[in-house]
């Protein structure tokens, strides 16, 4: 089954709200400029369909997207993309990326799974963001 430009996934483990986790997907998705000014989200059926989901909670998080800008309703056609995230910061940093992306295959020979490479990152990151405010 085809779902678009975006797959939302939700981790029921995460704490965090499902509704919220949307949001933040399209944000990102937003932000690296896999989503446009334009482009069509998923359908409320779609999604529910995807990650078997309440209806109301992608409700909730279309109209937080259109609360902030980020989408907007179009009766009878869809929730569509009015504004991107993407500033050009992301591309510019492709040495970053290549780094990265030799980290995680370095984690992956080492026999971590993509759960485990996700928790190391966000307790890492976390570690970080704490350093940075001390």
């Amino acid at each position: 089954m085809e779902f678009g430009v975006i797959e939302f996934r939700i981790d029921t483990h995460s704490g965090v709200a499902p509704y919220r986790q949307i949001v933040q997907q399209v944000r990102q998705a937003l932000r690296l400029g896999l989503l446009e000014e334009g482009d069509q989200l998923p359908t409320v059926k779609e999604v529910v369909a995807q990650v078997a989901i309440n209806p109301n909670t992608v409700l909730k998080a279309y109209r937080e997207l259109e609360h902030e800008g980020l989408a907007a309703g179009r009766p009878g056609l869809g929730t569509f993309v009015t504004r991107s995230l993407a500033d050009g910061s992301l591309g510019a940093h492709k040495a970053l990326a290549a780094e990265l992306g030799r980290w995680l295959q370095k984690a992956r020979r080492a026999g971590l799974d993509d759960d485990s490479i996700a928790a190391l990152f966000e307790r890492t990151f976390r570690a970080s963001m704490n350093e940075d405010v001390a």
